[in-house]
């Protein structure tokens, strides 16, 4: 049988987490980082926060827009003047061109962003209409209580 990878829907949608971990589960799908290497939490019931490794950016190589339902992450490395001139023996940490996009659910905003310790966690919540929460509908009926006696209409009768 024949087995779909879904993990690209599910590592880049926020806001979604309920069907596809249905989807997850009957599947049995694993999803796989790639670069850069990013984590999505959920910190509470309707807030979220996805933190991007961005070791080596500053603020001003990255750029966060939000068009369309489309969270989109980029960062291009400004070299300086001695990053030019210096020789590389060897160059383990990945400092290319990114851009990462996250598709967001109906009702999700972003919140804010910030970069510490090399990660970039942007802060998102899940704002509900209240025309979508649940509410409860008070039963209405009469505020007493009929009875019907036949002994009594027997003897308003006679």
């Amino acid at each position: 049988m024949r087995q779909f990878d879904l993990s690209p829907l599910y590592r880049n949608t926020v806001g979604f987490d309920r069907l596809f971990s249905a989807l997850d589960q009957f599947a049995g799908v694993e999803s796989a980082p790639t670069y850069p290497p990013y984590n999505i939490e959920r910190t509470s019931e309707n807030d979220y926060r996805i933190s991007v490794a961005v070791a080596g950016f500053t603020q001003e190589d990255l750029t966060i827009e939000v068009k369309e339902h489309v969270l989109s992450i980029r960062g291009a490395k400004q070299e300086s003047e001695s990053a030019r001139k210096a020789e590389m023996l060897h160059q383990g940490i990945a400092a290319r061109s990114f851009e990462r996009r996250f598709q967001l659910a109906d009702g999700v905003q972003v919140r804010g962003a910030s970069l510490e310790n090399g990660l970039l966690h942007v802060d998102l919540v899940r704002e509900i209409p209240e025309a979508k929460k649940p509410r409860l509908i008070p039963i209405g009926g009469e505020t007493g209580t009929r009875t019907i006696d036949a002994q009594k209409d027997e003897a308003q009768a006679a």
